[in-house]
């Protein structure tokens, strides 16, 4: 509920009925459900007026899509992911097919002292 864990609950009834008392308590929670309730009504609207005023053409317009991380999560690293996706896909099917060796080859192991070998071309 809202990211908040067990304590976080807990430690917010224990603090509303110190606050506003066991009498008062649940009229103060009636409050609040009723105005978070409109607020959420009132969002809703904005957000069908803003859909309606856009016209036909933006019509799965976001409003949350204008912050920037959802922007940039969107437009670049979900591009970046199906990507990424479609590599492995391709990878699995051939693995399935048989046409890739599944099994890499052993890399023989370097003895006390011997130095490993140097690719010029690779540095």
């Amino acid at each position: 509920m809202f990211g908040l864990g067990w304590f976080e609950v807990v430690a917010l009834v224990v603090i509303a009925l110190l606050v506003f008392g066991p009498e008062k308590l649940p009229q103060a929670a009636a409050q609040a459900g009723r105005t978070l309730r409109q607020l959420r009504r009132m969002a809703n609207s904005a957000k069908a007026d803003l859909q309606a005023g856009l016209g036909p053409e933006f019509a799965n317009f976001d409003p949350a899509d204008l912050n920037p991380k959802t922007f940039v999560r969107k437009h670049l690293l979900d591009d970046l992911e199906d990507d990424w996706n479609d590599t492995s896909r391709a990878h699995n099917r051939e693995v399935l097919n048989g046409s890739v060796a599944t099994d890499p080859e052993p890399i023989p192991e370097l003895g006390y002292g011997e130095i490993p070998p140097y690719d010029t071309e690779a540095t």
